[in-house]
């Protein structure tokens, strides 16, 4: 079972192009069952001559008092076995939502991949690779991307989110892979359970648990405990079937998301040096097919509202339904002002809008 669990990973790896002997890899590493596996992986890799060199990373978000401390220092100790670097970092997340009020989850993640590219930078640097060249390995698995899923199902998705997960993005000017996406949890569990030389905690567990993910009063905790389980009653081979399901959407929204940038360079232009400032789209764009128009619309919310907002498919429909109607004037999420008259269809904030209206 080792074995074709590394060769799966490694197929996974190769089909997308995710890295080689000449790529550095820093591994996000919670402690928990996913990341676990992905360091003894990532280690076998570079012995495997698959990988150049690996380092990792641990955030500790000091959420869960003695419980997250007791993290990071089994994550030293894998680390320390495997004889792989470790950049640990704390980040008190409760304080900084305090003190800006913002959303803890999209806190958290804004400072992971802060950390990240910043210890990816050393990493490369200390051992001679290029930034190019350095990769952000994280433990995303065929459990995850399923109960992306549903949990997208539930709230609403366009056709493109319900691929769920895409196998790696640009994030900072960063390439974060997910080489763990086609498995899944189970077969990971296994697989740490079955090493003879698997790090342990001072209770003996060779993961950590964090126990908030029990808690069904999160959504995804309700989606993995409560949703997904039924369904596997249904099929057995669920991840397997929505796995291959989710690929093929991949594909398409893919060959989509190519035609989109295309148009967004044709037809768009920015009203300003920063996204935020808004953007002009040309009348033309109405010429296109709908589904493209929809893409085009989302990406430029999208680069507005900025990386973790959710782009509300009211606020896509308010823009298609003003594209060559002059005088057409409406209010969207983000205090967004969306307006149309002969130079096109321009969104930007709603303060400078209202200025310019003044003004005029």
């Amino acid at each position: 079972m080792t074995q074709s669990l590394f060769d799966s990973v490694m197929k996974t790896v190769r089909e997308h192009d995710m890295a080689s002997s000449e790529n550095v890899a820093l591994l996000m590493v919670s402690g928990g069952s996913d990341s676990t596996a992905l360091a003894y992986l990532a280690a076998q890799m570079v012995a495997a001559g698959e990988l150049g060199a690996v380092s990792m990373l641990h955030v500790n978000h000091k959420l869960r008092g003695e419980a997250s401390d007791g993290d990071a220092t089994f994550v030293a100790d894998l680390a320390s076995r495997l004889e792989i670097p470790l950049f640990l970092c704390e980040v008190d997340i409760a304080e900084m939502v305090r003190n800006t009020g913002g959303n803890m989850e999209a806190i958290a993640r804004e400072e992971r991949y802060r950390a990240a590219r910043e210890a990816l930078e050393s990493t490369c640097l200390h051992l001679g690779f290029s930034l190019e060249a350095g990769r952000i390995f994280v433990a995303h698995t065929a459990d995850d991307r399923v109960e992306n899923f549903y949990m997208r199902s539930i709230v609403g998705t366009g056709p493109g989110g319900f691929r769920a997960m895409k196998h790696d993005v640009m994030i900072d000017g960063c390439r974060v892979c997910r080489p763990l996406l086609e498995v899944g949890r189970d077969e990971l569990r296994s697989y740490v359970l079955r090493r003879h030389d698997a790090v342990q905690d001072g209770h003996g567990a060779v993961w950590r648990e964090d126990a908030t993910n029990a808690d069904t009063d999160r959504f995804r905790a309700f989606v993995r405990h409560e949703i997904v389980p039924r369904a596997k009653e249904r099929n057995p081979r669920l991840l397997e079937t929505l796995t291959r399901t989710m690929n093929l959407i991949a594909e398409e929204d893919d060959m989509l998301a190519d035609d989109a940038r295309a148009l967004l360079l044709e037809k768009v232009v920015p009203l300003g040096a920063s996204p935020a400032e808004g953007f002009l789209v040309s009348p033309a764009l109405a010429d296109s097919s709908l589904p493209l128009v929809r893409r085009v619309i989302d990406r430029v919310l999208s680069l507005m509202l900025g990386r973790d907002a959710r782009v509300e498919t009211s606020s896509i429909q308010a823009c298609v339904d003003g594209l060559g109607k002059s005088g057409y004037v409406a209010n969207i999420q983000g205090d967004i002002a969306v307006s149309y008259n002969r130079q096109g269809l321009r969104l930007e904030p709603m303060a400078a809008f209202r200025a310019r209206r003044k003004k005029g």
